[in-house]
């Protein structure tokens, strides 16, 4: 996936959670909705001077997994070893950390530990998903943005140690959540704003129960606070 179909993924995105047009360059959106998640980061093949992408960088040397792959040269012939520093010396040879490591997935870029997903962009350690951006630790969702450890959720944004969550935008610690802005520590919510520890509600804002008409009405206004913050 390169820089345009990111930006096309998150543009349906934001269509589907703010029914809106995203106003956002995709720098502007990893500054302003993922400036808090563990991303793979750039750095450089030690063997080739390729730039790669690593989930950690504090290894010293890197490896690219398809430049691994074609080596065949790791195993070392057998020699005498006299001391500690000596056999420390051999495996600094041979010691290497894998980056972008991409399984029986398809057009993923700038990621590692990726499994069994389609069309994935800066993310780390997800798998079983489609169109996820700017992730970690997210599995079995679809379009998918600035999301942690989180699973089978679909068009949503900033959902954190959440499930089962769809069209929803800063949603922590919840299950079932649908339509919703703003959701902590919720269960089975449809339409909701700003609500915290409470299950099963419609049309609520701030724990408050309101009219559908007016509720929709505060909801445009949230929506255009959250843009232009």
């Amino acid at each position: 996936m390169d820089d345009m179909k990111a930006k096309e993924v998150i543009d349906k995105i934001f269509a589907s959670v703010f029914d809106c047009k995203n106003p956002f360059t995709l720098d502007e959106i990893l500054s302003k909705f993922a400036f808090d998640i563990k991303l793979p980061q750039q750095v450089v093949d030690s063997t080739t001077g390729e730039l790669t992408w690593a989930s950690s960088i504090n290894p010293t040397k890197f490896i690219r997994s398809c430049n691994s792959e074609k080596r065949d040269d790791w195993m070392q012939p057998r020699q005498p070893i006299n001391s500690l520093e000596e056999l420390i010396a051999i495996w600094k040879k041979i010691n290497y950390t894998t980056t972008e490591r991409v399984y029986n997935s398809i057009c993923v870029s700038k990621s590692d530990n990726v499994y069994d997903s389609e069309n994935v962009y800066r993310s780390t350690n997800c798998g079983k998903g489609k169109n996820v951006i700017f992730c970690d630790s997210c599995y079995e969702g679809e379009y998918m943005l600035a999301s942690q450890r989180s699973g089978s959720c679909t068009f949503c944004i900033r959902v954190d140690d959440s499930g089962s969550c769809s069209n929803s935008y800063n949603v922590i610690c919840s299950g079932s959540i649908s339509n919703s802005l703003f959701i902590q520590d919720c269960n089975a919510m449809h339409e909701c704003i700003l609500c915290s520890h409470v299950s099963n509600k419609k049309y609520c804002i701030a724990n408050m129960q309101f009219e559908e008409e007016e509720y929709y009405e505060i909801k445009k206004e949230i929506v255009k606070w959250i843009l232009n913050s």
